[in-house]
C-alpha cells in the first residue's frame, strides 16, 4: 500500500515539475536541448550562426526566452496534404 502512495506522489510532483518548466520564461542551453531532443554542441552551432533567438547578458552564459523559441520553431509550416487540396481547389475555383 505504501509503494502505491510513494508512486502516486512521485507522479503527481512530475506534473507539478512539467507545469513549473511550462511557465518558466528564461531557458538554459541544458533546458534547451533537453527540450528540443537535440546536443548541447548542436544548439551552441545554432547560436553561433545567429540561427536561434538567445541573449548573452554577460557575453558568456546563453539564455532563451520561450515564447520566442515556441514562434521559432512554428516558422516554416508544413502544410498537411487536405490543406494543400483544399487550397488546390479554391485556386482552380475561382479560374
Amino acid at each position: 500500500m505504501d509503494e502505491i502512495l510513494l508512486y502516486q506522489i512521485i507522479q503527481k510532483l512530475d506534473v507539478i515539475e512539467q507545469k513549473l518548466e511550462r511557465e518558466k520564461k528564461l531557458l538554459t542551453v541544458d533546458e534547451v536541448s533537453q527540450m528540443f531532443g537535440i546536443t548541447k554542441s548542436y544548439l551552441y552551432k545554432l547560436t553561433s550562426a545567429r540561427k536561434i533567438p538567445h541573449f548573452k547578458p554577460t557575453g558568456k552564459k546563453i539564455y532563451f526566452d520561450y515564447d520566442e523559441l515556441v514562434e521559432w520553431m512554428k516558422r516554416n509550416r508544413i502544410s498537411t496534404m487536405d490543406e494543400i487540396r483544399e487550397e488546390a481547389h479554391s485556386h482552380f475555383k475561382k479560374l
